[in-house]
């Protein structure tokens, strides 16, 4: 039983992590990297599908994104969702290929782009520490139960605290590592 809240509020942890490294590869950095258009939208084939799926998104270099549509005739539409999409991006067509370059990141918009990652670190801070509240009522239901005694709960109670610690130094760590990337000039 012990086990298994811990195993669930581990795995729980796990899942908040993986959103808060997702999350991370949103922000932009100076660098291209096709996860910067993952939240573009493409109207398609009747509806709104994302650009990874209507097109081929390759780094070409440094700065440079390389967009290749599976349709040639979406390259205006991706162009377009690119344009309106709220990335500050300008992408440039040559034929069939869009090439989206990656304008240098100011001072200002570097601190602005650090703030909100660590926003969206805290949000995963808070979705850990939510997973170990709710392990902590499951184990508290069962010492009230009788199930386990108090000292398994106390003892389950710190092996918890532990892995809450060490899943909130992975979020400190990814946090750290994008804060790092966006002030690299």
């Amino acid at each position: 039983m012990i086990n298994d809240i811990k195993k669930d509020a581990q795995e729980r942890m796990g899942k908040s992590l993986e959103a808060l490294d997702r999350n991370l590869a949103s922000i932009r950095t100076g660098r291209a990297h096709p996860s910067i258009l993952d939240s573009v939208k493409v109207p398609a084939w009747g509806s709104d599908m994302p650009l990874n799926q209507v097109a081929a998104i390759t780094v070409e270099d440094a700065r440079t994104l390389k967009i290749v549509a599976h349709d040639k005739n979406l390259s205006a539409a991706i162009e377009k969702a690119i344009m309106t999409s709220d990335l500050g991006l300008n992408p440039s067509s040559a034929g069939t290929t869009i090439r989206v370059p990656m304008p240098a990141l100011t001072e200002e918009t570097r601190k602005g782009y650090t703030k909100q990652a660590r926003g969206v670190a805290e949000d995963a801070k808070v979705a850990v520490r939510n997973v170990r509240r709710d392990a902590l009522a499951e184990l508290k239901k069962l010492a009230k139960a009788k199930e386990i005694s108090e000292d398994e709960e106390r003892r389950a109670a710190d092996e918890l605290q532990k892995i809450t610690d060490k899943f909130i130094a992975d979020v400190d760590k990814a946090l750290e590592v994008k804060e790092a990337d966006l002030m690299a000039v």
